[in-house]
């Protein structure tokens, strides 16, 4: 599959059903060392209108291990961690 094909897929989490938006509206993370896919950063969604600054908002980082399945139209995670876990791929 494609990173092209990846990227309209539309993102959800099992545990709520919370919709994280599109793949291509995330920022891929991989370990430069070794080219492997850690996951992908994406921002909380805003909860009002003055929320939609992406300053403002909550990085969240889904791990590539918490991939259920990647379907026709979505992929399917089970969490995301808002930790800084993911900073030192960035």
């Amino acid at each position: 599959m494609l990173l092209s094909e990846l990227a309209e897929k539309e993102l959800i989490q099992v545990k709520d059903g919370a919709r994280y938006g599109k793949l291509a509206d995330t920022e891929l993370l991989f370990n430069p060392k070794t080219g492997k896919i850690e996951g992908f950063e994406v921002f909380q969604k805003a909860t009002s209108f003055f929320q939609a600054n992406k300053a403002n908002k909550k990085k969240e980082f889904i791990a590539w291990e918490e991939i259920i399945l990647i379907g026709k139209d979505r992929i399917l995670f089970n969490e995301t961690d808002s930790s800084s876990e993911a900073s030192e791929y960035s």
